[in-house]
């Protein structure tokens, strides 16, 4: 045998060789299936493959659904449920029982002042006293007088107009005493000053031995006490959008720092001013506070509005989520697929997703974009 038909023959056994591996890859009997083929197509958006047969298509359905409208805001104390707490005594800060961010009750004691307005108030305490006793004395002198006839009737009413401007007198000096609360029997030079109501406190502007009271320290105010069950939910939204909320408008708020929580909350406001840079306008939402809800916390607001919009819905399976960006695959000939954006919407009840843009009812996609997916990397 020459060399050339040697080599010849090598080439009709390697061949033959292949042959046979081929058939005993594709045999059904062997129980597995046959790998896909693809066909390079040159876009990175379709992909094509031998046997479409094996990747099910579905029927996008349509549902009706409410328009939705998010927004993005921040958890600010509701204003109305703010309180100061007022040292109307001034003088210095002698004690102080809490501090900023500290949880008080009601008449719960905040801080003890120091006040020279506690001898003042008490001394004109004391002289009024003094004087509705000898008023009345007078008064009733005048009155045993006239009734013996020693005195006119003008005079018996002159006593009795200086006793009851005694007895205001000391009504006053008595209710300034109970103003700076200061207990008339027992007197001190302290002044104890409690929390008017139950909440945090948000603010706080005296420390130990600070001077107190607007005569010394130019403001009343030593701390700034928040409600905080009940919280706003500060919103910008946009011009455009302004139709779609109403006032009592209900809204969804998720949290950033608790992604699986959703509070419920209404619309108390609407701003009726437009930032003029950024065409937006402030909405104010009411949040009861289970607790978790900081101030200053990010939050996003959803609204839905009470028009219906249709929407495509796919089996969950069918879009595929990648890079924050979401896929489906559509037929775009005999055996090949097209992959196009779409945005995701809910996930529905029985696997469903619903697809808020990219889509429309009654295209058919890819049931099953995983499997896709895999050939198309591999492409």
């Amino acid at each position: 045998m020459t060399s050339r038909s040697l080599v010849t023959a090598v080439s009709c056994l390697t061949a033959l060789a292949l042959m046979a591996g081929c058939n005993k890859q594709s045999n059904p009997a062997d129980g597995l299936p046959p790998s896909a083929q693809i066909v390079e197509t040159g876009n990175l958006n379709l992909v094509t493959v031998d046997k479409p047969e094996q990747f099910p298509l579905a029927v996008a359905e349509r549902v009706d659904v409410a328009d939705q409208l998010q927004a993005t805001g921040s958890v600010f104390p509701d204003i109305a449920r703010e309180v100061p707490v007022i040292s109307l005594a001034s003088g210095r800060v002698v004690d102080i029982k809490a501090r900023l961010d500290d949880y008080v009750k009601k008449g719960e004691l905040l801080l003890k002042v120091q006040s020279p307005d506690i001898t003042n108030a008490f001394d004109v305490y004391l002289k009024a006293v003094n004087d509705e006793q000898l008023a009345n004395k007078a008064y009733v002198r005048a009155k045993d007088l006239n009734d013996h006839g020693a005195i006119s009737l003008g005079m018996l009413e002159q006593a009795e107009d200086t006793e009851k401007d005694a007895q205001a007198d000391l009504t006053a000096a008595d209710e300034q005493l109970k103003t700076l609360g200061i207990d008339k029997n027992h007197p001190g030079p302290v002044v104890p000053v409690y929390a008017p109501i139950s909440g945090v406190i948000v603010a706080q502007y005296v420390t130990n031995a600070a001077a107190a009271g607007v005569n010394f320290s130019g403001s009343a105010t030593a701390f700034t006490i928040a409600d905080l069950s009940t919280v706003w939910i500060v919103c910008d939204v946009y011009e455009n959008d302004m139709p779609k909320l109403q006032l009592g408008q209900e809204a969804k708020i998720k949290l950033n720092a608790y992604p699986d929580k959703v509070l419920v909350g209404h619309i108390s406001d609407i701003g009726p001013v437009l930032d003029p840079s950024i065409r937006t306008a402030k909405v104010r939402i009411e949040v009861p506070n289970p607790g978790i809800l900081k101030m200053g916390m990010f939050v996003t607001a959803t609204f839905e509005s009470k028009a219906k919009v249709a929407h495509a819905v796919v089996p969950a399976d069918a879009v595929l989520h990648m890079h924050d960006r979401d896929f489906v695959f559509v037929p775009a000939g005999e055996k090949t697929f097209r992959r196009i954006e779409v945005q995701a919407g809910d996930v529905l009840p029985g696997n469903r997703q619903e697809i808020l843009s990219g889509l429309d009812a009654g295209q058919k996609v890819v049931a099953q974009v995983l499997l896709l997916d895999a050939v198309m990397e591999a492409q």
